[in-house]
């Protein structure tokens, strides 16, 4: 009888012991998955990861320049890049902006979206000085999309901003191309963005 109860404890502390390790190593696994870029060298948390090339948009909704709402009904039968970064007053989000009008002018059914936690206002002011006509605006400063495309910033200086990433999307909300870009000083790929439409 004293032998079975020592069998019995002994086989709870094994159990006991392989539940805590398990656990460990999940979360382990969950911390080392968590995904980052940096900034200067720096890493900075990102709140998910992009969509899955082959995945239908994520249901999201953003404001535009004139304080109404767009989501993925709006974007139906229009290919659509997503040109997402942290604030129009950093030089690089500047540049990207500027070079994605450019690329704009000469891309067919194609809305390009400039998408950040920018107010609208702001948005606007910035593309109207540099007469950006090709590029649309639309804010995520009330709203689901950091979230569900992943890429709120969750430390570092920017915490609460958005990742410098781009995501392409068909006509039918299908996914094409995304990038996180790996370090947010840089500018992305523009090149792999277009191709992607071709």
């Amino acid at each position: 009888m004293a032998s079975k109860k020592k069998t019995k404890k002994a086989t709870k502390k094994v159990a006991k012991k392989t539940a805590k390790k398990t656990a460990k190593k999940v979360a382990k696994k969950k911390i080392a998955s968590k995904t980052s870029v940096t900034l200067r060298g720096n890493k900075v948390s990102v709140s998910g990861k992009l969509p899955k090339v082959g995945s239908n948009l994520p249901k999201f909704a953003l404001t535009a320049g004139n304080m109404s709402e767009i989501g993925n009904s709006d974007l139906k039968g229009k290919r659509i890049i997503f040109n997402i970064s942290p604030s129009i007053d950093t030089a690089t989000c500047a540049t990207s902006t500027r070079k994605f009008n450019e690329i704009a002018s000469g891309l067919n059914n194609t809305d390009v979206y400039y998408v950040s936690a920018d107010l609208p206002f702001a948005q606007g002011r910035f593309c109207g000085s540099e007469g950006l006509s090709n590029v649309k605006t639309a804010s995520s400063f009330r709203s689901n999309f950091g979230n569900v495309f992943g890429v709120n910033l969750t430390s570092g200086v920017l915490k609460g901003l958005l990742a410098r990433a781009v995501v392409v999307a068909d006509a039918n909300g299908k996914v094409l191309y995304t990038e996180l870009v790996s370090e947010i000083a840089n500018e992305p790929n523009y090149e792999a963005a277009i191709s992607a439409l071709k």
